[in-house]
């Protein structure tokens, strides 16, 4: 799927508003596993290329950077030491609904999460969920709420990762996308896979677990490849999903099946695609993508066909573009650039050589 479709298409194309519901891919991918294997022939879509370590020049990806916060998972089965914490006079706190957080603009022209101590906070003693220390020792929470807290001062608003990934300090968007991964876990994962019991929270938001036969769950994470594809002549593909509006092209992206390497899911996502045989193979970054629950991992990737084949049905075009021709596509409005918290964005900027024209998120 081109990068933006529930889950994994929203990271690809960096757009549009992504189900919180069961991710689907955004192409329908063939359940025939195409694994890289040894006895595959240079020509099949299947057939092993190298795959390098990489990386991404410039600022880290947008919720990758280091936070200064630890997590400390050691203290999340310690009840005495969480209520403690709790009831620390520097603790912070901040409430976390339907994915979204409230931020304040400060008088500075900084852009910061809004936490307040812990004995400020709404009542919700089972959806308190323990984020971690920060080089301080203060310790921070998330708290689960059907709604956001109203604020006196009427400054505060409402907002969601992909604007207030870009706008908040590493520390503040580290807390959102932990809290908000939480939430939507939490929220989609409340009974339990094998008796169908319900399930309540443990180890500080961190598990669930059946009181009825015993299961333990933990947060789900689901891992989706998405792949700046080149050519011999150095030209990107580019695709475009059949419900996106005119002009939104982004780069290739779709879910791992069971049982599949990551390399494998990538050669098998470009050809079920755009029909594209995929050689060489690079891994360069990942990001966190809690929409619901994926993790994206960027990789590089080089066509040894360029012929494009899409089915018209879930991906209505794909295209390949110089650097000169999606220069000329982005200024006269032909294509749209995705969206800045995007890894989709960052990958094409890898190959494009510089920063990508800049958009509002939705």
């Amino acid at each position: 799927m081109p990068a933006d479709t529930t889950d994994a298409q929203a990271a690809a194309a960096g757009g549009p508003a992504a189900s919180q519901g069961e991710p689907e891919p955004a192409v329908t991918a063939s359940t025939t596993e195409r694994a890289a294997d040894d006895s595959a022939g240079p020509g099949h879509p299947g057939a092993a290329g190298s795959t390098a370590g990489g990386g991404l020049a410039g600022p880290p990806v947008a919720l990758t950077a280091p936070s200064g916060i630890d997590r400390a998972a050691h203290h999340r089965l310690d009840e005495a030491w969480l209520a403690a914490a709790w009831s620390h006079p520097s603790t912070r706190c901040f409430v976390v609904s339907g994915g979204q957080v409230l931020i304040d603009e400060t008088p500075d022209g900084r852009t910061e999460l809004v936490t307040t101590p812990s004995f400020e906070a709404p009542l919700t003693e089972a959806h308190r969920y323990f984020l971690g220390t920060d080089e301080d020792g203060v310790r921070y929470f998330a708290l689960q709420r059907d709604s956001l807290p109203g604020r006196m001062d009427q400054s505060a608003r409402p907002a969601g990762l992909r604007e207030a990934g870009l706008l908040l300090s590493d520390r503040d968007a580290g807390l959102m996308v932990h809290a908000v991964a939480l939430e939507n876990w939490q929220r989609l994962h409340r009974f339990c896979s094998r008796c169908g019991g319900r399930t309540v929270i443990a180890a500080a938001g961190h598990v669930r677990r059946c009181p009825k036969c015993g299961a333990e769950h933990y947060p789900r994470t689901d891992p989706a490849v998405i792949m700046a594809v080149t050519d011999d002549d150095d030209r990107i593909l580019l695709g475009r999903q059949v419900h996106w509006p005119e002009g939104r092209f982004s780069t290739l992206a779709g879910f791992v099946e069971p049982g599949e390497s990551i390399e494998a899911a990538v050669r098998r996502e470009v050809f079920e695609e755009a029909g594209v045989i995929i050689g060489d193979v690079s891994y360069v970054a990942s990001q966190p993508w809690p929409f619901p629950s994926s993790l994206m991992l960027g990789f590089m990737a080089r066509a040894t066909t360029t012929h494009t084949q899409v089915d018209g049905e879930e991906i209505s075009e794909a295209r390949w573009f110089s650097r000169d021709e999606l220069t000329a596509a982005f200024a006269s409005g032909e294509v749209l650039p995705p969206y800045g918290i995007s890894i989709a964005a960052r990958l094409i900027e890898n190959w494009y050589g510089r920063p990508l024209p800049t958009r509002a998120a939705a």
